[in-house]
């Protein structure tokens, strides 16, 4: 877990003195000085300029700065998730949800999931959307997090280190602003994005949308294909904020309050499903097994 110096650190960025800082812990000015020369020495880094107005950051300590409370915080999420799995019996299966992976399809299939399996739980954990995270967690699917929703393929699957269970091949749609000229349409037809900026996920993210983007390349070429890496909020504002249009899948419907999401008249899908561990836990097997039935159940 992070060091109880990373928290004084905080303290003394935020009161600008460590005076100031000792008053607002409840420690002495000389234990927060020990503190932060000992987080210096261990990190190899000058934080902060000390002068007779009191301390200042350096621009090391406000790169520092930026991620310390989230490393703070996140760090005491995870000490509650560990704690309350300590105390759980087991049964409780965890769902990752972030603003690109929400939760509520796991929802909707719940009643049925529960009424096969009654002595299984359910956890929601929100994570942060970044690359970073979104890397560790699928990496390490079964310790925080259990599971999470998205679209993939082989290699993403590969590359991350987990398994899913595919739920349905999911037509992909676009996204337009509602000041689009395309937002008054309830369906759209491939000729309708000539002349626009369409957002694709960058070559090599997923072997469906790179098919995709090649067929729109050689028979679609008054389509203007823009690359982005990574799907997160900043995509969502761009793509308002400069009237283009982005790749999306359904389940994207509550990403950005500005903008709507519209099915198009073409035959491109991509895998969406459960993203889990390569060797899931009994009741993860169970979970998993329940949400396969009901999934069929309702596609009957």
């Amino acid at each position: 877990m992070y060091s109880s110096q990373l928290e004084t650190f905080v303290h003394v960025a935020e009161a600008g003195s460590f005076s100031r800082a000792a008053e607002n812990a409840f420690i002495t000015p000389q234990a927060v000085i020990k503190q932060i020369t000992l987080l210096e020495s261990s990190l190899g880094l000058k934080l902060f300029e000390r002068t007779h107005r009191g301390a200042v950051m350096t621009a090391a300590g406000e790169a520092l700065y930026k991620d310390a409370k989230y490393i703070i915080q996140y760090s005491k999420d995870s000490l509650a998730r560990a704690r309350n799995a300590a105390r759980d019996s087991g049964n409780t299966v965890r769902v990752g949800t972030s603003l690109m992976t929400p939760g509520k399809l796991l929802m909707d299939l719940w009643p049925q999931v529960h009424e096969q399996y009654p002595e299984l739980k359910i956890q929601l954990i929100p994570f942060e959307n970044t690359p970073e995270n979104a890397r560790e967690i699928l990496a390490n699917l079964g310790r925080n997090i259990d599971v999470v929703v998205g679209i993939y393929d082989g290699e993403f699957l590969r590359s991350r280190g987990c398994a899913a269970l595919e739920l349905s091949m999911e037509p992909v749609s676009c996204a337009v602003s509602v000041q689009h000229r395309l937002a008054e349409k309830t369906e759209l037809d491939i000729t309708d994005l000539y002349g626009e900026n369409l957002m694709l996920i960058r070559r090599g993210w997923n072997s469906y949308i790179d098919l995709m983007r090649d067929d729109l390349w050689q028979n679609h070429r008054r389509i203007n294909i823009v690359d982005f890496s990574f799907y997160d909020v900043h995509v969502f504002n761009q793509c308002e904020n400069n009237n283009d249009v982005l790749m999306v899948v359904s389940m994207m419907h509550n990403a950005h309050p500005l903008l709507k999401i519209l099915p198009v008249r073409w035959p491109y899908r991509v895998p969406f499903g459960l993203l889990h561990a390569t060797d899931p836990s009994p009741q993860m097997r169970s979970y998993l097994t329940a949400v396969s039935k009901a999934v069929s159940a309702h596609n009957l």
